[in-house]
């Protein structure tokens, strides 16, 4: 079939991306500028003084505390995604393969738990997780004793919420990958004596690359901005990037500070999704001839 090239001259292109140009012209960018400006900023009895001046990146880069909580923020959110995918691929893997039977079913109970509200599912975890909770009473009743399991307000139980909350996402992407998957190409590698292991790993793991990356991306940038799971499941104890601008912005009152941790906490997220789809792309010798 042959291809057609279009350039910007063609009204129907721009007409086409002119409205996606907009939205991310007004949404996206001018609050992005806005944000760079406010860092050279300054304020004075908690009123902001428009003054060109670096000392909130001088105090942001001469202070080790910010990084620390940075840099625990990024962790918690790999972290996240390893645990998201280890549990969403099994699930979406046997939503198109063991249960094909029953996956509409599986699938509406599963985006019912996903459209429930965040905050009643973040609370619900702690009548799960405290000392008198209902997980403590089962297992004083298995015979492990009282208060067996003491992880509420502690980063565990921030990992919990957060993979409870996010690991759907990566669920219903892979499960979209595995679902285009041509049944004949599996069928044809067990024609030609391929193991099931084999077969998964050489034939449905790599068609499912796509959805799995996507997943991952969607679960570390939402995780980036984790903030209800950090201050009602870990207690404030171990406080993540999303908190440290919180009080930067309503508890000290400093804008500036607040733009500040936020332009670094994006540019950490970009930074980490770059070096991961280098690693990708140079990993897989196809995904760079598509990007080509």
């Amino acid at each position: 079939m042959k291809s057609q090239s279009k350039t910007w001259n063609d009204p129907i292109l721009v007409a086409a991306v002119a409205p996606l140009a907009i939205v991310m012209l007004v949404f996206f960018l001018i609050p992005l500028a806005m944000t760079i400006l406010l860092t050279f900023q300054t304020t004075q009895y908690y009123r902001l003084q428009w003054t060109w001046d670096l000392k909130i990146w001088t105090e942001i880069f001469s202070k080790p505390h910010y990084w620390t909580i940075m840099l625990r923020t990024v962790g918690m959110a790999l972290v996240c995604v390893v645990i998201s995918i280890l549990i969403a691929f099994p699930t979406a893997y046997a939503l198109t393969t063991r249960l094909k039977t029953y996956s509409a079913q599986i699938q509406i109970l599963i985006i019912f738990a996903f459209l429930t509200d965040a905050v009643l599912k973040t609370f619900g975890w702690i009548l799960v997780l405290d000392r008198q909770g209902v997980a403590n009473w089962l297992l004083s009743y298995l015979g492990l004793g009282p208060e067996a399991m003491d992880i509420l307000f502690t980063p565990t139980g921030t990992m919990i919420g957060m993979v409870y909350n996010l690991a759907v996402y990566p669920m219903f992407t892979i499960y979209l990958s595995l679902a285009r998957i041509d049944r004949d190409l599996v069928l044809a590698s067990y024609d030609a004596g391929a193991s099931r292991i084999r077969t998964f790993f050489e034939v449905t793991l790599p068609l499912s690359r796509p959805g799995l990356y996507s997943g991952a991306v969607l679960v570390f940038v939402l995780s980036l901005g984790a903030f209800l799971e950090p201050k009602v499941l870990g207690g404030g104890t171990s406080p993540l990037a999303s908190e440290l601008i919180r009080q930067s912005f309503e508890t000290r009152v400093n804008w500036p500070l607040g733009a500040a941790l936020t332009i670094v906490l994006i540019a950490i997220g970009a930074l980490t999704l770059a070096l991961a789809a280098a690693f990708v792309f140079r990993r897989t010798p196809a995904a760079r001839r598509e990007l080509a």
